[in-house]
């Protein structure tokens, strides 16, 4: 059994790229000591890959995670990118896949918090903001894990909060 020493972060990546590019600087910065292995580095999926073999690449990564990072922005409760009825394979008039996989219609954020949970990994959610406002999280993991907001409003403007964020993931 291999060992979880990763950390997979999970995003609504056009609308949150900024906040994870953030983590990464930090991660990679020698300056600070917020320290992970991305589980990303793994496997890459092609953006032309079907929705159900990316979320089996996906669940190559969670296999090697002990913490998932789940940002939450304005996007991500009502992201649907994932679902099987957004696949070119997914037939609209019988409602099932032509090359004969299982239908699934959660977004591909859905299937990782869902995973994440079951898999029984240490939960953090960051909120690309300077508020927790879990109603923007997905319902199955709104009340799990870590909350916490990955900005700070101060003199008018708003900075990156990294000593929020260190203490979320630990």
């Amino acid at each position: 059994m291999a060992y979880r020493t990763r950390t997979y972060i999970a995003a609504e990546w056009s609308g949150d790229q900024d906040a994870v590019d953030q983590l990464h600087k930090w991660n990679d910065s020698k300056y600070w000591s917020l320290s992970f292995t991305d589980a990303h580095d793994l496997t890459q999926a092609r953006d032309s890959s079907l929705n159900c073999s990316i979320k089996a690449s996906l669940g190559t990564r969670f296999d090697a995670s002990k913490t998932f990072v789940l940002i939450v922005g304005s996007n991500t409760n009502t992201v649907r990118s994932g679902s099987c009825q957004y696949c070119g394979s997914y037939n609209n008039w019988t409602k099932s896949c032509s090359r004969g996989y299982s239908v699934d219609y959660r977004s591909y954020i859905e299937y990782e918090c869902e995973k994440a949970i079951r898999d029984g990994l240490k939960i953090v959610v960051l909120y690309n903001a300077a508020t927790v406002n879990k109603s923007k999280c997905p319902d199955v993991i709104k009340n799990v894990g870590t909350h916490a907001a990955m900005c700070n409003y101060k003199d008018g403007s708003y900075y990156w909060d990294y000593q929020a964020v260190k203490d979320a993931i630990g």
